[in-house]
């Protein structure tokens, strides 16, 4: 069988059989390479005529540069992006393609798309938010009696007080959210939600979880005996009471499925921003015992990690 090339615009050649799609990141972590591996598996399935492209940016500028030039000369049809480091950079320089992102956490809060529900412009994906309404399940089982919840927020994450408050009302539990504008407030902000609260429920904000801020908050739940419910299974490892996490190869299967919906021809912009559908709980048995919490049998049976 004789080869056909295809010209394209830019001068690159691509053999005529192949579907070019870019897949961008910017580490090399296990968890990025599982959501590399997720993307491919779940557009192979389908498409036997995919030529994956693999992209490592980093924090340099000209390093970036002449990834997107190489990105723009071979032209692909979509661009997959992982991570919201390697999302922005990418939806910030390229404008004409398509990208279906993977692993971002919060990606209305980043600006990357106007809502989950119709995400705008010429990007979706699949993000790591875990819907407050399962969060808020779980944290009732683990604590029976749980009725009002407490949690520290910053201006990073202000806008989405509003719907985890009503959320939480549908769900039986009044949110009360304590801002930060400086780490100088969390001790003062611990104490109100100590007083007023049966536990208190966290969101990724870097302002608020700096290394040493973190460490405040966990010694200070612990030795108060606070539920604290931890934004991710590195907090329990550190002393959280527990956490749920995702699986991030099947974060990428989800970007796959929906970057095949693009490529038969659906418009980006009104493909519903895809949630975690594979969660899995942690927690740490020498904080529930220390606080005096039993976690449920049903939950300890489940449990992907338990921390001792």
């Amino acid at each position: 069988m004789s080869l056909i090339f295809l010209l394209l615009p830019w001068g690159a050649t691509v053999e005529a059989y192949d579907l070019p799609l870019a897949i961008v990141y910017s580490d090399s972590l296990i968890s990025t390479m599982r959501t590399v591996r997720g993307i491919k598996s779940g557009i192979d399935r389908k498409k036997n005529n995919v030529k994956f492209y693999e992209y490592l940016i980093t924090s340099d500028q000209s390093e970036i540069e002449k990834r997107v030039s190489e990105i723009r000369e071979l032209n692909p049809r979509l661009i997959l992006t992982v991570g919201s480091f390697a999302t922005k950079e990418i939806s910030d320089r390229i404008k004409n393609k398509p990208i279906i992102f993977s692993a971002v956490l919060y990606p209305e809060t980043s600006g990357f798309i106007k809502s989950k529900r119709n995400p705008g412009g010429k990007i979706t994906g699949a993000s790591l938010d875990i819907p407050p309404n399962i969060q808020y399940n779980y944290f009732k089982q683990v604590i029976s009696n749980l009725k009002k919840i407490g949690v520290l927020y910053s201006d990073e994450t202000a806008n989405l007080i509003p719907p985890a408050k009503a959320i939480a009302q549908e769900s039986g539990l009044e949110l009360i959210a304590v801002k930060i504008d400086t780490e100088k407030d969390i001790p003062a902000a611990l104490e109100k939600l100590r007083r007023m609260t049966d536990g208190i429920w966290s969101l990724a904000d870097k302002k608020i979880f700096s290394q040493s801020s973190t460490r405040f908050i966990l010694l200070n739940t612990l030795r108060n005996g606070i539920p604290f419910m931890g934004f991710s299974r590195n907090l329990v490892e550190s002393g959280a009471l527990f956490a749920l996490d995702f699986d991030y190869k099947d974060i990428g299967r989800q970007a796959g499925r929906i970057a095949l919906k693009v490529l038969e021809g659906e418009n980006p912009a009104k493909i519903r921003v895809e949630v975690p559908s594979l969660i899995w709980f942690h927690y740490n048995e020498k904080t529930a015992r220390h606080i005096n919490i039993q976690i449920p049998e049903d939950l300890v049976a489940i449990a992907k990690e338990v921390y001792r």
